[in-house]
């Protein structure tokens, strides 16, 4: 039987149920869809701290009744960094000190609640102290992420002797049900809480942080902590079938989702075809282009006029266009973007505001760096920097890499009319799309379109795969390798394509999904 979407005039959507309380509680409080998303976000970096934590970065699309509002809180590489720092390597480190770049969460939750928020900022930790303080059972598909990430992460330096000691307190990952607590982080919250978050960049957690770098020979320091800020973001558009379709510039890979959404909006389709192996191959093709431009313009900086060229020139989508096939697959090249641990938050509330928010330290419990004494573990987003010479997101110091991560929202009649989000690296985009059509193309509701078995294309060992989850109809299996996509039969499922979360306007009031996938929920009143 289908699940029914939960339908409020005020929600909440996570990953994680318990952090989706903190989101309610917020929203009981008298709070709005920004104290909401920001609740549960705090609280997400206690109870699933293998997907994000204080030490990650944020991005945010904020809808406040009139207009869109970017945020980019993601932090940079240390000003020491240089391309030589490096040179010995093939690949950028996902892990120790070398991946750690500046966290920049803490700084979008106090620029979101300074600009947009209703309540008091220290009201919004007061649930995730408590479960750090106290104690949570952790839920199931978070507890065996927790385990494979602790075999990962074994052999960093100063695992044994601190982040072990933390996160793996019996000499093992908590179990389904085990109640967990770090009263160091609950520590950590509260100075950040009190302080309206300039401890973490300007007093004795920045100090912890900076100091624990210098003792293992790493080059972010004071000054670089001191240095950052969140940052406002100009908001990407394009035009979807009648409906305005948001995103983020760089360093995100929004652009992605928005490039392929542009080939595919000139492309007919009646509602009963979203599920066809003629417009699955299309979406296919579209996002395996758009994938190619992308990771070959995109970077830290602004978008240059050759990255935006297929959002704002006809020509350039037009030239696109003709080289997707209807008729077999291709392989345009380039275009892999790497995996992550990521959480999403979306709210919604009465009046009419929405949030859609993206949080990461990217891999599960990122760097494996621990912060002694704070409970804090540390992101290894600098993994996501190129090593290419001249390459628009090669390392240096001082720069934002490129990251996955990217918040979505739909606006309908110049009022918002959808937010939604896709956990997992190169899902992101992909399953954006395919909610996306599903909603708007097909007039599916929100829960179903999560709920429905999801494709996902994957570039590994020099060429294209296209994997599909399980449930998907053996037909169109059969139908896409008949056209040339290297497939194998459904089969892989979970984790393998992303955690989607959504909420859509329903009437009056708001309908919320949360994805079977992860451990959420979508709560309201």
């Amino acid at each position: 039987m289908a699940r029914a979407p939960t339908i409020a005039c005020n929600l909440v959507a996570t990953s994680q149920h318990l952090a989706a309380q903190a989101g309610l509680d917020a929203l009981r409080r008298g709070g709005n869809a920004v104290d909401a998303a920001l609740a549960t976000a705090i609280a997400l970096t206690v109870v699933e701290p293998v997907s994000n934590g204080v030490g990650g970065d944020l991005f945010a699309i904020v809808w406040d009744g009139q207009q869109a509002h970017g945020l980019n809180a993601s932090g940079a590489s240390p000003a020491a960094w240089k391309p030589e720092r490096f040179g010995a390597l093939r690949t950028m480190p996902l892990s120790g000190w070398e991946s750690v770049t500046l966290p920049g969460a803490v700084s979008g939750w106090a620029s979101l609640s300074s600009q947009f928020g209703a309540l008091p900022f220290a009201q919004l930790f007061e649930l995730a102290i408590d479960y750090a303080q106290n104690g949570f059972p952790v839920s199931q598909i978070i507890a065996a992420k927790w385990a494979r990430e602790l075999i990962r992460l074994k052999d960093v330096p100063g695992f044994a002797s601190s982040f072990a000691t933390v996160f793996a307190p019996q000499g093992r990952a908590p179990r389904v049900g085990e109640s967990f607590c770090n009263p160091a982080l609950a520590r950590s919250l509260r100075q950040i809480a009190q302080s309206g978050g300039s401890d973490f960049y300007q007093g004795d957690l920045a100090k912890a942080i900076a100091q624990s770098a210098k003792a293992n020979g790493a080059a972010l320091s004071l000054e670089d902590l001191h240095a950052h800020r969140a940052e406002p973001m100009p908001i990407l558009r394009t035009p979807y079938r009648g409906y305005e379709v948001l995103g983020l510039p760089p360093n995100t890979q929004g652009l992605v989702t928005l490039i392929t959404l542009a080939l595919l909006n000139d492309c007919k389709l009646a509602p009963d075809q979203v599920e066809s192996l003629a417009w699955t191959h299309l979406q296919v093709e579209a996002i395996k282009l758009a994938f190619a431009h992308g990771y070959a313009t995109l970077g830290s900086d602004a978008a240059s006029a050759a990255a935006l060229a297929p959002l704002n020139d006809a020509a350039v989508r037009q030239a696109m266009r003709v080289r997707m096939d209807p008729t077999r697959a291709q392989d345009f090249g380039g275009g892999k973007p790497p995996w992550g641990g990521t959480v999403y938050v979306t709210a919604a509330d009465s009046a009419g505001r929405m949030v859609s928010l993206i949080q990461s330290t990217f891999f599960g419990f990122g760097s494996g760096v621990m912060v002694p004494g704070t409970g804090i573990h540390l992101n290894d987003r600098g993994g996501c920097f190129s090593l290419e010479a001249g390459h628009p997101n090669q390392v240096a110091g001082g720069r934002r890499p490129l990251q996955t991560i990217i918040p979505g929202m739909v606006l309908k009649n110049s009022q918002a009319w959808a937010s939604l989000g896709v956990t997992g690296g190169p899902i992101q985009p992909q399953g954006q799309v395919q909610l996306l059509s599903r909603m708007i193309d097909g007039g599916w509701d929100v829960q179903r379109a999560v709920d429905a078995p999801r494709w996902k294309v994957e570039h590994a060992h020099g060429t294209v795969q296209l994997d599909f989850e399980s449930g998907m109809s053996r037909e169109l299996v059969t139908g896409m390798r008949a056209l040339g996509h290297r497939a194998d039969k459904p089969g892989l499922t979970g984790l393998d394509f992303g955690g989607a979360f959504a909420i859509a306007r329903s009437g009056d009031a708001w309908a919320g999904a949360s994805d079977p996938r992860r451990d959420g929920a979508a709560v309201g009143f």
